[in-house]
């Protein structure tokens, strides 16, 4: 029976092509950062120079400061900003999301399947259909060239809503809901202590998600903020204004922005992990 189970143990094991396969996927996805890093650690002629060595320069710091200290960039106040959007949009999305997923995915009331249609529906819509009317209404309440517009307008999303939905109806069993309501709790009560905790693996993937997307996001904001008031995505844009672009300092820029994503991924991933797997064991 031992010698069986080592045996099966044995066979479950990931083969050679599994582990050759992960070596590929993570060469392939730290590639662009090596690149950048390349590119970054040297000076404007580094990218057109044909005999272009594959080692890193030593100016990448030099590259860095001059990014940090441009006034037209604006660093600091473009990093802030970019900080505020977006752990203000990923928490009111993560919030909002849960309540119209338990909603949907465990309440009973008139219109529920109509609503949740609608709200989908609108995910077909492209972004840009809605940019003239938004900035009408923007500029209307006054809001252009604040955080504001940036921030009310992706309060909530459809995908977080579906999202929620879609995880609360498999992993959330009926039967805890009606114990809690049982036992007294209102249902504000019942979703704080029933649907939080089995929403939680979701909710964090979905925080994660929101919080890159709205890092990264540069189509809305370059249209609504100014230049004295960016994220950090537009303010990065600025070093692309003149005649003549040096890539060196573009792609330091780039790595700057991307150290903080980095960091994040680094102190919330195993985090992230187990609550991924906690939830799959629970469900």
């Amino acid at each position: 029976m031992a010698l069986r189970t080592k045996a099966s143990v044995q066979l479950n094991r990931p083969g050679w092509f599994v582990y050759t396969s992960l070596v590929i996927v993570l060469v392939a996805s730290l590639f662009p950062f090596y690149w950048s890093f390349l590119i970054g650690s040297g000076d404007a002629s580094t990218i057109r120079d044909p005999n272009m060595s594959w080692w890193p320069g030593g100016n990448f710091i030099e590259n860095a400061q001059t990014v940090i200290n441009n006034p037209a960039v604006n660093f600091w106040k473009a990093l802030s900003n970019s900080v505020i959007v977006s752990v203000t949009v990923s928490t009111t999305t993560v919030v909002l999301s849960m309540l119209a997923g338990f909603a949907f995915a465990k309440l009973r009331f008139k219109g529920n399947g109509v609503l949740f249609v609608a709200v989908i529906a609108t995910m077909a819509v492209p972004v840009q259909l809605g940019v003239v009317p938004l900035y009408i209404l923007m500029s209307q309440y006054g809001w252009t060239g604040t955080l504001g517009a940036v921030i009310i307008p992706a309060l909530v999303t459809a995908f977080g809503v579906f999202w929620m939905t879609q995880y609360l109806q498999q992993s959330l069993p009926s039967e805890l809901i009606e114990a809690a309501r049982v036992d007294g709790c209102n249902m504000l009560r019942t979703f704080w202590h029933v649907g939080v905790p089995a929403a939680r693996p979701a909710a964090a993937m979905l925080f994660l998600f929101t919080f890159v997307a709205s890092w990264n996001n540069f189509f809305w904001p370059f249209i609504v903020l100014d230049q004295s008031n960016p994220t950090l995505p537009v303010a990065l844009s600025m070093l692309q204004a003149n005649y003549f672009v040096d890539y060196s300092l573009v792609l330091a820029g780039v790595l700057l922005a991307t150290v903080p994503l980095l960091i994040l991924f680094i102190f919330t991933g195993r985090q992230l992990v187990s609550g991924i797997m906690q939830g799959a064991v629970k469900g």
